[in-house]
């Protein structure tokens, strides 16, 4: 999955840290990375690069906390990972259980659905990223019956008023060349002018899976 990655710095106080330090009980005490999967409400992308920043920001000042990063996705519609690291249970559960991540996660669900938590100790989790995420399904073909409508809806009215105000003035022509005027004339109309404002009129009667995704997204917004 290709992405952008905006990192945030280490605290200071934490930056030479051994992210191995050993607990009481001799046991290695390994690195936690966090990684937290967002559907984020179409159009309010920048809304929430800016939230996750602001979520980074605070999570560096649990004491532990080793560094963060946001991953874009390669494709609209595709989900955001915002990536955490601690350096134990102990700091990742201080953050969990913070006041400042509880007051911006309720902001957070007004921008974006958590799709997927994930939590994996030690060090390689922090080097290969998050998993794979397939890339969204392309919304089904409207069936034929439909297409054909929209397309008579186009088509139909500019022959019509063709045929009533320039065919009889070409009456002297060949017929080949009545007919690649009319041809020319008419599919430029469609083309440009007449289809892509039937397609944007008639869009939840053509796609209604797709809309009814996207009006949850704008209810769960507002």
């Amino acid at each position: 999955m290709s992405g952008s990655m905006n990192w945030d710095h280490r605290p200071r106080d934490h930056r030479h840290r051994d992210a191995q330090k050993e607990v009481t009980a001799g046991v290695p005490n390994e690195p936690i990375t966090v990684t937290t999967a967002y559907h984020v409400a179409p159009g309010r992308e920048s809304e929430f690069r800016s939230w996750a920043m602001a979520v980074l920001g605070a999570a560096a000042r649990v004491p532990g906390y080793l560094g963060g990063g946001v991953l874009a996705p390669g494709n609209i519609g595709s989900e955001w990972h915002v990536i955490h690291r601690f350096d134990s249970d102990h700091s990742t559960a201080a953050w969990e259980e913070s006041a400042a991540r509880t007051q911006l996660v309720s902001y957070g669900d007004q921008l974006a659905r958590e799709t997927g938590h994930r939590r994996i100790r030690g060090l390689s989790a922090w080097f290969e990223g998050p998993p794979e995420v397939a890339p969204p399904t392309p919304p089904r073909p409207p069936p034929k019956w439909k297409l054909w409508f929209v397309n008579m809806g186009a088509v139909f009215p500019p022959v019509l008023v063709f045929n009533l105000t320039v065919i009889p003035y070409l009456g002297g022509l060949n017929a080949l060349v009545r007919t690649l005027i009319l041809c020319l004339s008419v599919t430029a109309i469609v083309t440009w002018v007449l289809m892509p404002r039937l397609q944007r009129f008639l869009k939840k009667w053509l796609y209604p899976p797709l809309q009814a995704l996207r009006g949850r997204h704008k209810r769960r917004a507002a």
